[in-house]
Order: structure tokens, then sequence, then C-alpha cells
């Protein structure tokens, strides 16, 4: 016969919420959630729009 230890009492898990979702802003609401990047210099820009141009565009 084995006895299992008495485990310590867990912290309770966290109530649902149930806010309006929509009060809160998403990562898509801001430049950074769209893949903007901050200001930088127009050299990095031209190497960025020459590395991502399509083949298309050549």
């Amino acid at each position: 016969m084995s006895t299992v230890p008495a485990s310590a009492p867990r912290d309770p898990k966290p109530a649902l919420v149930f806010d309006d979702p929509l009060s809160r802003p998403s990562s898509d609401d801001t430049d950074s959630g769209w893949g903007e990047r901050p200001e930088g210099d127009s050299a990095a820009d031209l190497k960025r729009f020459l590395d991502e141009k399509p083949p298309h565009h050549i």
C-alpha cells in the first residue's frame, strides 16, 4: 500500500475576464504590428527595398 503525500494547496486559476476585447489595442493597431520599423536612414531603406523587391520588378 503506497501513501500519497498531501499536496500543498495550489493557487486558484485566474478568473475568466468578460470585459470588452475591443477596448484594448491589439498589435495590429500599431505600426510595429504591421512590420513598420522606426525611422532609419535612407541607405537602409534602399537596401531593404532592393532586398525585398519581387523578381518581376527587376
